[in-house]
């Protein structure tokens, strides 16, 4: 009888999990954030979302049901491009007006802990680096046991699923790494910023500009 294929990402993450100290990497990058400043749930940039999980994203680390909680969840990339592709993915199209869309960048205020996902380490727990790409559903069940094992994290470094480059994940923990300015932040349909943002479209991305 030939043995049932197991699948490349596991729903439920197998127990305990495990890493080497070279899975943590400590990294102070620029990280690039694009949030709305109008409309419901407005969230300040540095402030970490504490309802959830939402369906629509992928490393959650909140418990269900789907509500407030005291754990908190940042997602930022690690370019321009990449925080375009990620927040316009579903229509790519880049709305710079109807939510009032801000690019905010800055650095963190110290070293980020963050669990290495780009590399082996998803295969050494019986899963795959297909974990980027898995079910969301999956990805926030990964995310929940890993904060619980390892509250020292600030979150997770993850390949974007459109671009290939890096995003950072960021959980509570890593709330005081997030500093009280930015070095810039300016609206989507600034002028200036907007001929940049209608050039990485055109050349990187094919994606529309409204």
């Amino acid at each position: 009888m030939i043995p049932a294929e197991r699948p490349k990402v596991p729903r439920t993450p197998p127990e305990p999990l495990w890493r080497e100290a070279s899975d943590v990497l400590a990294l102070t990058p620029r990280l690039w954030r694009i949030h709305r400043t109008r409309g419901a749930h407005v969230v300040a940039w540095n402030v970490l979302r504490s309802y959830g999980p939402l369906p629509s994203m992928r490393y959650d680390p909140h418990p269900e049901p789907v509500g407030e909680h005291r754990v908190g969840v940042l997602y930022a990339a690690s370019s321009l491009a990449t925080a375009l592709a990620e927040t316009f993915q579903a229509t790519r199209l880049i709305d710079t007006i109807s939510f009032g869309p801000q690019l905010t960048v800055w650095q963190p205020i110290r070293a980020l802990r963050l669990l290495d996902l780009t590399g082996t380490w998803a295969l050494r727990n019986q899963a795959a680096h297909a974990l980027d790409a898995a079910p969301r559903s999956v990805g926030r069940a990964w995310a929940r046991t890993i904060a619980a094992t390892w509250p020292d994290l600030d979150g997770l470094w993850v390949a974007s699923t459109m671009t290939g480059e890096a995003n950072a994940v960021l959980w509570s923990p890593a709330a005081d790494a997030l500093p009280g300015a930015p070095e810039f932040s300016r609206p989507l349909a600034d002028p200036t910023l907007y001929a940049i943002i209608a050039r990485i479209a055109a050349t990187e991305l094919a994606y529309g500009v409204d």
